[in-house]
C-alpha cells in the first residue's frame, strides 16, 4: 500500500489482508484486526486495496505450487507406482493419472496467469507513460 505506508491506517489495512488470508470469513477478518465488518467492505472496495488483495492472494498460491513443485518429484514416484501396480484398482490408476495431469496443467496455469499479468502492467506503464 502505497498511501498511508507503515501509518496506522496503512498498517491496518495490511492486517486486513493477512486476515483475509488466513480468518474463516470477512466477520472474523474485522474482529482479529479490530474493526468494524462495514470497514472492511468499505476497504474492499477501494481499488488500492483489491490491488493489494489480489497481489496478497496471488503470492499465497504462487508460494503453494511452488512447494507443490518441490514435491513433484515424490509425488510423481507415488502416482506412477500405483498407475503401474496391477494391485491397484482400475479407478485408482486412472486417478492417479489424472492426478499427474492436474498437477501439470496447475503449474502452466500458473506460468500463463503470471505471463499475462506482467503483460498488463507492462500495458498499464505505456498507457500511463503516454506510448501508445
Amino acid at each position: 500500500m502505497t498511501k498511508g505506508h507503515g501509518s496506522k491506517f496503512g498498517r491496518k489495512k495490511e492486517a486486513a489482508i493477512a486476515a483475509l488470508l488466513t480468518e474463516r470469513d470477512h466477520a472474523d477478518a474485522a474482529r482479529a484486526v479490530g474493526i468494524d465488518l462495514s470497514t472492511l467492505k468499505r476497504w474492499m472496495r477501494e481499488p488500492e486495496f483489491i490491488e493489494d488483495y489480489r497481489r496478497a492472494r496471488w503470492e499465497v498460491v504462487e508460494q503453494g505450487y511452488a512447494r507443490i513443485q518441490q514435491n513433484t518429484p515424490a509425488a510423481a514416484s507415488i502416482l506412477l507406482k500405483l498407475m503401474v501396480d496391477p494391485a491397484t484398482p482400475a479407478s485408482g490408476r486412472i486417478r492417479a493419472a489424472l492426478g499427474m495431469f492436474e498437477l501439470a496443467r496447475g503449474a502452466l496455469d500458473l506460468d500463463i496467469e503470471t505471463r499475462v499479468a506482467a503483460l498488463e502492467q507492462a500495458a498499464e506503464l505505456n498507457k500511463s507513460s503516454g506510448r501508445n
